[in-house]
């Protein structure tokens, strides 16, 4: 352990002067400003960086100034005495647990990705129903990669009897998916490959002859701004050429009117007379539903029978024979259950199945059996059974608390599959059957190789800025000392509804290790209290997002869990905005801030690729009351000069399409710009997009590099403590 010391204690003094790396001490690569100016119902905005925005692969001057700014972050992150002993920790770290993904059953079979210790990217494996051993399909790194990538598998889909599967496969994150086909049995590759298919299958044909696929513009080849617009569903015969495939629904196929930033899906249910077609707009979560007759299916003129519309809240749904199980939001904000007829469809006189709860219902799922409802409840997921016919049902004992991020079922079985997991437990995967007490861990997955004993996590509710209680979830070494001196890093999100669930992460011990703390704000715009929660931090009400975030950091800053001279704060996406506000609104209360792949221009968004489909979440410039709203939510308008700002790390992708890496780069050369005294750094992954399909060590070097930055800024212990 000397030795060890005394290495990073030479370390430290040959990379620094004053505490501050050598690298640090000359300037990042300045970026050119030419300003462009745009006026928004009167209002004058003027963006010095908006050439940085065309497509990356036809922006060379832009490619060439992220490469030296991530040049220069390399330099600084690299001199970190810290960083070394991290990598090599989180490595470690991440090596202590088996992921199971995508879990889809077949016939007699459960097909999944598997991420096991010593693989860098998740496999596709297959393991029949009740065996004790599975066994690899496919390993993405046997694929012909282009030197400097890798491909990684976005999603599972079997046929039915389990006799194919078909999966989609993109290189770097890039979430370009190409769907290909495999005969489990031979494990030959069949030569059927869709190009453009990132949302995958939506159904086969009962007989598994045919699938049904959502397949984005071709035009997006040649035009990425088209990538997410007028996209079509079409029915693929296994063998036939895919430029014979049959288009239902999208342009060209009248009978369902189609937004340009609508995507439409086929939904067959086997043991039903009808085939669906579900419509999601954009990012917007309720949904408008059609049916048909499965044998009126004629191509683009089908007739279709509208079911359900947007204004009817259904954001959840499935079937049974005729019926039509609907999970809505419509007079109740935290969801109730309805059952209608395909055959006579009337929501009028809808039966309501589970009325709604305490709890927040947020999944539905038709088995054999019965009908399996996930529901969220305090931060903690429950499942209830509810058998056909039945009102309400009952919940089933769960072996312990904890999140539930799925329910999975094969509607010609009983039961429910299911992944629970605590920020202190690593996941594991259940399996409940009609009749017994508890589920049974299914063995897929083994507990986590690494000791969790010495660590705790407990849940708070804060006051926010208007006095409504946001939760707060906070994970520490047993035994802290409150006194404010910890390192601590406080993560949010807050849009489109979505929960931020207890999620157990192996390479968070390494924080803990250091005497770290972590805190989850469960802030409006999520859905942890319902779709009430979710409008709360949307548009008009975004303000409440960051607001309840910097609540969060308040009360930890009180409580004595920090101080503002060791508290950090991240936001990923979306979380971008939280972050990106966080820091702009109350720049006094965090000493640094790591906005990953974040909206941190949210002014722009509506111009990337997927922009116009998000401007249900945040709104559209086009219109005087959105525009308002989104120059609040907009970052980089809120900066001003002779600020003391935290500490930045923004991270970027260059295959990101979600939020291209101009969002993160315009707003780090603004503050670079501003000349501030703590350092501004812009980290690009140029084999990365959003964060989709990374390997394991693309996440323990960004990982290292966070935690590196985050200690050596908030003036943390670098080694952890010896066992």
């Amino acid at each position: 352990m000397i030795g060890r010391r005394a290495v990073a204690l030479a370390s430290w003094l040959l990379c620094t002067i004053g505490g501050i790396p050598i690298s640090a001490q000359t300037a990042p690569p300045a970026a050119p400003k030419r300003e462009v100016a745009d006026t928004y119902f009167g209002t004058v905005v003027t963006d010095p960086y908006r050439w940085m925005e065309p497509p990356v692969a036809k922006n060379p001057e832009f490619m060439d100034w992220l490469k030296q700014q991530n040049g220069y972050t390399r330099k600084v992150l690299d001199s970190l005495p810290q960083r070394p002993a991290l990598l090599a920790r989180l490595t470690e770290l991440a090596d202590v647990t088996t992921s199971v993904t995508s879990l889809s059953p077949a016939e007699q079979s459960w097909f999944y990705l598997k991420l096991e210790p010593g693989q860098q990217i998740s496999r596709l494996f297959v393991r029949d129903v009740g065996a004790k051993r599975d066994r690899m399909l496919l390993d993405p790194d046997t694929l012909p990669t282009p030197e400097g990538s890798h491909w990684s598998i976005d999603y599972v889909a079997p046929s039915p009897d389990g006799k194919l599967v078909a999966y989609g496969a993109s290189l770097g994150g890039s979430e370009h998916t190409t769907l290909h086909l495999l005969d489990p049995a031979t494990g030959r590759a069949l030569p059927d490959t869709i190009s453009r298919a990132q949302f995958g299958v939506s159904g086969w044909d009962p007989d598994g002859r045919a699938f049904y696929y959502n397949r984005l513009n071709a035009a997006s080849d040649t035009n990425p701004g088209l990538r997410y617009r007028n996209s079509a569903a079409f029915r693929h015969v296994v063998g036939q050429p895919v430029e014979r495939d049959e288009l239902l629904l999208g342009p060209g196929a009248a009978p369902v009117p189609l937004g340009p930033d609508d995507f439409p899906l086929i939904l067959p249910v086997e043991g039903s007379p009808f085939v669906y077609a579900l419509i999601i707009h954009g990012v917007k979560n309720e949904i408008t539903l059609y049916a048909t007759k499965a044998g009126e299916l004629r191509g683009a003129g089908t007739t279709w029978r509208k079911l359900v519309d947007v204004d009817d809240g259904v954001t959840g749904v499935d079937f049974k024979g005729s019926d039509v199980y609907l999970l809505t939001h419509k007079d109740a904000p935290r969801f109730k259950l309805l059952r209608i007829r395909a055959d006579a469809p009337d929501l009028g006189k809808a039966e309501v199945v589970v009325p709604e709860q305490h709890g927040v219902l947020t999944a539905v799922a038709v088995a054999k059996d019965a009908l399996y409802v996930r529901e969220l409840e305090g931060g903690l997921g429950r499942v209830r059974r509810v058998e056909f016919g039945a009102r309400g049902g009952t919940r089933i004992s769960l072996p312990s608390d904890g999140a539930i991020e799925t329910i999975v079922v094969d509607r010609r079985k009983p039961g429910v599959l299911f992944p629970l997991e605590s920020w202190t437990h690593s996941r594991l995967w259940y399996q409940y059957l009609p009749g017994h007490k508890q589920p049974s861990d299914t063995r897929l997955v083994a507990p986590a190789k690494v000791d969790v004993s010495g660590y705790e996590s407990v849940e708070v509710e804060v006051p926010s800025h208007d006095g409504v209680k946001v939760p707060l979830s906070i994970v520490y070494r047993k035994g802290l000392k409150r006194d404010g001196t910890h390192p601590l890093l406080l993560d949010g999100y807050g849009a489109y509804g979505i929960t931020y669930d207890p999620a157990f992460s192996a390479m968070r011990l390494a924080w803990l290790e250091r005497g770290g703390v972590f805190a989850a704000a469960h802030v409006r715009g999520g859905g942890e209290y319902g779709e009430g929660w979710h409008q709360a931090g949307q548009k008009a009400t975004k303000p409440n997002t960051w607001k309840d975030f910097i609540a969060c950091a308040e009360y930890l800053v009180r409580e004595k869990y920090t101080s503002p001279e060791h508290l950090s704060g991240t936001g990923t996406s979306a979380g971008g905005i939280l972050i990106g506000r966080a820091i702009t609104e109350r720049p006094d209360l965090f000493r640094a801030a790591v906005p990953r792949v974040g909206v941190v221009n949210a002014l722009r968004t509506e111009h990337e690729p997927g922009g116009p489909a998000n401007i249900p979440e945040f709104g559209t410039v086009a219109k005087q009351d959105e525009f308002r709203a989104l120059m609040e939510m907009d970052a980089l308008s809120h900066l001003k000069p002779g600020v003391t700002y935290p500490a930045m790390l923004f991270t970027a992708g260059i295959n990101d399409s979600r939020v291209e890496a101009w969002q993160p780069a315009k707003m780090a050369a603004a503050m670079q710009a501003l000349n501030l005294k703590r350092p501004v750094l812009l980290r690009v992954a140029f084999d990365a997009g959003h964060g989709m399909g990374l390997t394991k060590i693309q996440r323990a070097e960004e990982t290292a590099d966070m935690y590196g930055f985050l200690l050596w800024q908030l003036g943390a212990k670098t080694e952890a403590p010896t066992p």
